[in-house]
């Protein structure tokens, strides 16, 4: 109980300071300390990150910083996105999506770097 709350408190701190990130701390968390297989961490975040969510947005909300056309418009895509993604995770082996995992992450820093 008092890992699954720590695991879920700093997943919500990563989210809120960075408005994203939660899955990255949780997914690992979830395979490697609650041993979770790697498909049910991944859906278990997942489900976690949406309360997270829910709750960054009402703070942001709060202090004006949401532009609705740009978030509706990516919340749409965000939708069809998901629903793709969740029907094809059963499908890709773990391997290859570490490994895209992995190269994402790469790119992701090299970018906030230059």
């Amino acid at each position: 109980m008092i890992k699954k709350t720590i695991i879920g408190l700093l997943a919500g701190l990563i989210s809120g300071l960075f408005s994203s990130g939660g899955g990255m701390i949780l997914v690992p968390a979830f395979v490697y300390i609650l041993k979770l297989d790697e498909g049910k961490a991944r859906v278990n975040s997942v489900f976690c990150i949406l309360p997270m969510v829910i709750t960054s947005a009402f703070f942001f909300y709060k202090n004006n910083y949401i532009n609705w056309k740009i978030g509706m418009l990516c919340a749409i895509g965000g939708i069809v996105g998901g629903f793709i993604g969740a029907k094809i995770l059963n499908k890709i082996p773990d391997k290859y999506l570490k490994l895209f995992f992995l190269f994402f992450l790469i790119y992701s820093a090299i970018r906030m770097i230059i």
